[in-house]
């Protein structure tokens, strides 16, 4: 039995066989070869697969009349031409280096020349040399790009895991995750959390562990690898006991939430994808204080569709009927990468071309994005905030691409319904901009991932930093009495979406100054729901509180 210890991002015990997951980026790595002939072999191989690949998906696209049909054949026509090929074979002679290097090599290469240009015809070749890397280089090791469905129930083991590749994973069979690299606050730490299993980080993983049984233990953040008989008993009668809490705690699903004394808090599910929103329902969620919309832009190889998009919210929009349900704008960069979008590479992406400020660059994309939200407004009880918003500025901004999406509805003759906006509160300019945006819009979402770590100037996913960063620091909770003063001066309700919403020795604080709104993620609603009921403040509703429904 090996025994080691790590860091959790979300507790509970698992048992089960490991799954070990390669990272792709980790598939180039130069190893040197010394049959060159044979490695130029293997490349024709592929590229030929590749090749026919791309010739049925474009067969299929073109009889379906999908708009994704010409990026197909653009594609096998760049295989088919002599550069991006006489590119690796190249490397692969002089330098003697497996044909998986010289692919995703002669990738960043071609990429990064051109990545600053914002040519349409630029950015499709761009993408287009993405796509076939990604293709070629799982073709070359093996490795299928369709969702893994996973044949048993298993724990998945991995160096690291990014939001996309979690995505692809078929959830009902992942009993818990294990991995060597991330971070607690990092995106794929917050679409994991939402599936409600242990998740341990910081632990030494390797290829070997793949069929070996482990058990995860997230409260004490060990793992067990080949546990014997005394420990699989142990844990087994624990999970047993977490069981009977999980259902007291499911006997609260259609209670209020509401103290004790009879103030009352709206309790709502932060969700990743679609997949979430039946998992927020059986949890008891109210509403939707957070749909990230990125599900739609992971895990793919060309931007959704309007017509996707559309579905998507369309789903939402019916599933919660007259119950809100809030999507937030694309927030790519940082750690949610597409490498379609032919993002730059920088320095700072945490502060960096991301949120609102990537949107507005893009405003074809984001057009596309705003009107499947109108559309699927008139379906149900749908809002809208936007990330990194900074400045009133920005805000007209947006409201000017907010009328043109709704003037070119009304010429479509497309119903829509007027639906709220709002911003997530995540910069300490948003902060202290609070009132004067409040004016401009319906709600303000405080969102503490962020703003936390721009507060503090600290990297939330810095390792070296994870005793002194604090999501309840001082200045943050200052903060968050800031916007509820000031959004409520201004006829706003506000709410917290970040993961401080969820720490339930603040529940009794957030309430006291006024917090219209708590938004969690579906796992810790319950709960959240148990301690607001337990909670009695003695204190009338706060003055200034605004309405929610505005």
């Amino acid at each position: 039995m090996e025994i080691y210890e790590g860091q959790a991002v979300f507790g509970g015990i698992a048992i089960g066989k490991i799954r070990y997951r390669y990272n792709p980026d980790l598939l180039g790595y130069p190893y040197s070869v010394s049959d060159v002939k044979q490695e130029l072999v293997r490349y024709e191989n592929a590229k030929e697969l590749a090749i026919q690949q791309l010739t049925e998906q474009y067969q299929n696209a073109l009889s379906e009349g999908d708009a994704e049909a010409a990026a197909f054949q653009r594609q096998i026509r760049l295989l088919e031409e002599p550069g991006f090929s006489q590119a690796i074979e190249s490397m692969v002679s002089t330098e003697k280096v497996t044909v998986s290097y010289a692919v995703t090599t002669t990738r960043d290469e071609m990429t990064s020349t051109f990545a600053a240009l914002e040519d349409e015809v630029v950015v499709n070749r761009i993408q287009d040399i993405r796509e076939i890397a990604g293709r070629l280089t799982y073709i070359l090791n093996g490795l299928s790009r369709e969702k893994d469905t996973l044949e048993e129930p298993v724990i998945v083991a991995a160096e690291k895991l990014s939001p996309s590749e979690v995505m692809e994973l078929d959830k009902s069979k992942v009993l818990g995750f294990v991995t060597q690299g991330g971070s607690p606050l990092s995106h794929t730490a917050i679409h994991v959390r939402a599936m409600e299993v242990p998740v341990l980080i910081h632990i030494p993983v390797h290829a070997k562990w793949e069929g070996r049984i482990c058990v995860i233990d997230g409260s004490a953040g060990k793992i067990y690898l080949d546990p014997d008989a005394d420990v699989l008993d142990e844990y087994r009668r624990r999970q047993e006991k977490e069981q009977k809490e999980r259902e007291y705690l499911q006997s609260l699903k259609d209670e209020e939430d509401i103290t004790a004394d009879g103030h009352r808090v709206h309790l709502y599910a932060n969700i990743g994808e679609l997949e979430d929103l039946d998992n927020a329902l059986e949890n008891g969620a109210r509403g939707i204080g957070l749909l990230r919309s990125e599900f739609q832009y992971l895990g793919r190889e060309t931007y959704p569709r309007e017509k996707e998009l559309f579905l998507a919210y369309q789903q939402v929009a019916q599933t919660m009927g007259e119950e809100l349900a809030v999507i937030r704008t694309l927030d790519i960069g940082t750690d949610k990468k597409a490498d379609y979008m032919g993002l730059s590479l920088e320095l700072n992406p945490a502060m960096g071309n991301r949120g609102v400020r990537f949107c507005l660059q893009r405003k074809k994309m984001f057009k596309e994005q705003l009107r499947a939200i109108y559309r699927a407004s008139v379906y149900g009880n749908l809002a809208v905030m936007y990330p990194m918003v900074t400045s009133v500025e920005e805000i007209h901004e947006i409201q000017e691409v907010v009328n043109e999406v709704k003037e070119s509805l009304r010429e479509r003759e497309i119903p829509y319904r007027e639906i709220q906006q709002g911003i997530v509160v995540e910069t300490p300019a948003a902060v202290l901009m609070a009132r004067e945006m409040a004016r401009e819009l319906d709600f303000l979402s405080i969102g503490t991932n962020d703003l936390t770590q721009y507060t503090l100037a600290m990297d939330r996913q810095n390792p070296q930093l994870k005793d002194r960063y604090k999501e309840n620091h001082p200045a943050i909770m200052k903060m968050i009495r800031m916007v509820v003063r000031e959004g409520h001066r201004e006829g706003c309700w506000v709410g917290i979406c970040g993961e401080l919403a969820a720490d339930t020795g603040l529940t009794a604080e957030f309430l006291r100054i006024g917090v219209d709104m708590l938004s969690v993620g579906p796992a810790s609603i319950l709960p959240i729901r148990k301690k607001i009921r337990e909670l009695k403040l003695n204190l009338p509703a706060p003055e200034g509180q605004a309405a929610h429904h505005k």
